[in-house]
């Protein structure tokens, strides 16, 4: 089931499988709810699922004015009705899902971050030299070449040649990934954090989670997961072999029986 959620000054499209606890899924800032597709089979066998496009992504429109992603969710949940969910987010939606918890925790019965950043981190260079080289190809209107930097950033990551397989993954993430591209100078203007300051008061979020991170991502990432799993008072790191930033596209049954794992805890 697809429905559009109103927001202020907007609205989110949001899609629903299956019945039983709910989960939450937000997707990556290079991709879309569909991200999510070889998962929510089997999350839903047992579980309600509730995909949201974040504004700027997929079926949801850019922003016109100021948001904030975790009040947008805050939305989504009421509309649903839904009073606690376990929430997962995927790299800049962890990101959502982390300051959702910090700002909303008492709707959460837990956290997955899946090679989730942190507001604020002291990026390596070579993510100043991709960041750069995105920004110049967006500023020459070069959507094309921001795609195919942004699919060797986040599909083969930086250590690992293409082949088939990840061949095949980039081109099921390439319209989510062009759409994102189009509207990312609006979603940045727009967006205000609902946590700025989380970086250095993860104490406050309460939440049991999951942090995740793909051995073949970006080194970053495996940073931030071991500074959130130090500061988070009740959290967990897996280190995920074979997969790099989006395990949801490259390993969808992996990631299912992760999160399955966790969420059993929860939930039984």
């Amino acid at each position: 089931m697809i429905e559009s959620v109103p927001v202020p000054g907007g609205r989110l499209e949001v899609e629903t499988d299956g019945a039983g606890p709910p989960v939450v899924l937000l997707h990556a800032g290079v991709a879309d709810r569909r991200m999510w597709d070889g998962v929510v089979p089997a999350l839903a066998a047992s579980h309600r699922v509730i995909r949201p496009d974040l504004r700027g992504f997929g079926g949801s429109p850019p922003p016109a004015a100021p948001y904030r992603n975790a009040e947008d969710l805050l939305r989504v949940l009421d509309a649903a009705g839904l009073e606690r969910v376990a929430l997962v987010g995927a790299s800049n939606g962890g990101r959502v899902a982390l300051e959702f918890a910090a700002t909303h925790g008492a709707r959460l019965s837990s956290l997955t971050l899946l090679n989730a950043p942190l507001l604020g981190w002291d990026w390596s260079d070579a993510m100043e030299t991709y960041g750069d080289a995105e920004e110049e190809a967006l500023e020459r209107g070069d959507i094309a070449a921001a795609v195919e930097l942004n699919l060797d950033m986040w599909v083969r990551g930086p250590a690992r040649p293409w082949d088939d397989d990840l061949r095949a993954h980039a081109e099921t993430l390439r319209e989510s990934m062009r759409i994102a591209l189009v509207n990312q100078r609006l979603s940045d203007e727009f967006e205000e954090s609902a946590k700025p300051d989380l970086a250095d008061d993860l104490g406050a979020v309460r939440t049991p989670t999951l942090v995740a991170v793909g051995e073949a991502d970006v080194p970053d990432f495996a940073r931030i997961a071991e500074r959130l799993a130090d500061g988070l008072p009740d959290a967990r790191l897996r280190r995920v072999d074979g997969v790099g930033h989006l395990p949801a596209v490259e390993q969808p049954g992996l990631t299912a029986d992760l999160l399955l794992s966790f969420l059993g805890e929860f939930t039984n």
